[in-house]
């Protein structure tokens, strides 16, 4: 027999369980709110994560320059 595995090891029932105990806690109308910080929150780490990854680019290139005037 195949199982299939949805999201870390978890099947749909136990999926649907989960969904129906948030839906229980929080309510219908405090879900879409919730996704819409959390979304707010993804997108700001991301843009921190781009910012990390601009800011090492631009110290790669400076210190390159320094080599290349080192060079010369």
């Amino acid at each position: 027999m195949i199982e299939s595995q949805l999201l870390f090891g978890l099947g749909m029932q136990e999926i649907l369980i989960i969904a129906f105990v948030v839906l229980l806690l929080f309510g219908g109308k405090k879900i879409p709110e919730l996704m819409k910080g959390l979304g707010k929150g993804v997108k700001s780490f991301k843009e921190g994560m781009n910012e990390v990854t601009d800011i090492s680019k631009d110290e790669e290139k400076s210190e390159e320059s320094k080599r290349w005037e080192g060079e010369k």
